[in-house]
């Protein structure tokens, strides 16, 4: 056996070498694991933004943790992570379902599911904060008084509006993801179903969902921890308000550095935020089991 046929069939035995992964690697080293450590750094000072960085001890964090207005930003962020959830979870997958069939007016939907995709946060959020105006919006230009109400400047509903926005924006995102799980799911599996005479309703909850089991843990992490990072959309739809009624925890972090100068609060915050993202990650990551990495279809 020659050197190069040995070489090549190691290679083959023990996968491609770990240096090919240096460069992501780097990467992610300087662009998020120094930064990380760098706010964690800054969470112990104080500092305005502007002049000399002082060692403040825990002055930030007690700051942060005894403030009511942190305590009711994690609430909004709670209530919008859930009912976001709720509502994107079964409609991203009936629709990823639906748009996964072969038919040409399924493609030419999903086509118009997918639009909201190529428009940014921001963009969305004044399209809608333009349209729900009860002066000059949607509501006075068709003469339907129910939509002329102040969607954005009440309390009890504004929340729900946020939540529908954000639903309006991702649902296509999620939607793409089961569509491409649906497709991967062997047809044999439906046709032999359909010889044992299972219907259209048996065979979603018998053959979809439980082929589409890693394919929801992952759309669900991205779901649930994409809410932490709900700021542009909703600094721009509602600044926050009315009063603290939007002011989620990214939000906050921002209005604390930027608007009150207050650095080390900030970055005590944003700890707080990535701590929350990889708790929740990692417990949906811990749903999927312990072979969550290996193919949905083995066994099948």
């Amino acid at each position: 056996m020659s050197v190069t046929s040995g070489s090549s069939r190691r290679a083959l035995q023990t996968g491609p070498s770990g240096w090919l992964a240096a460069p992501a690697l780097a990467f992610f080293l300087l662009f998020a694991i120094i930064p990380l450590f760098g706010v964690l750094f800054l969470s112990f000072t104080s500092w305005d933004g502007l002049g000399e960085i002082k060692l403040d001890g825990l002055s930030s964090w007690t700051t942060v943790l005894t403030d009511p207005i942190t305590g009711n930003a994690l609430l909004v962020t709670a209530k919008i992570m859930f009912f976001s959830f709720i509502i994107q979870a079964p409609i991203s997958l009936l629709l990823g379902v639906f748009t996964a069939a072969g038919q040409k007016y399924r493609a030419a939907l999903a086509v118009l599911y997918f639009v909201p995709l190529l428009l940014s946060s921001a963009a969305v959020a004044i399209a809608f904060k333009a349209l729900l105006d009860p002066n000059f919006g949607m509501g006075a230009g068709l003469g339907l008084p129910f939509l002329t109400q102040d969607w954005l400047g009440d309390s009890d509903l504004v929340l729900f509006v946020v939540v529908f926005v954000i639903a309006w924006q991702f649902v296509p995102f999620h939607t793409l993801i089961y569509q491409g799980g649906v497709r991967q799911i062997p047809t044999s599996l439906y046709e032999a179903a359909q010889i044992d005479g299972a219907g259209r309703m048996q065979q979603f909850f018998s053959i979809t969902l439980p082929q589409l089991k890693y394919t929801i843990i992952t759309s669900s992490t991205l779901m649930v921890v994409g809410s932490l990072a709900y700021f542009d959309l909703v600094f721009v739809l509602t600044g926050g308000g009315p009063g603290y009624a939007t002011r989620l925890l990214p939000l906050h972090m921002y209005l604390t550095g930027f608007k009150a100068n207050d650095m080390g609060a900030a970055s005590a915050l944003g700890v707080i935020l990535v701590v929350i993202g990889l708790a929740l990650a990692l417990l949906l990551q811990r749903l999927g089991g312990k072979n969550r990495n290996a193919s949905q279809l083995e066994g099948a």
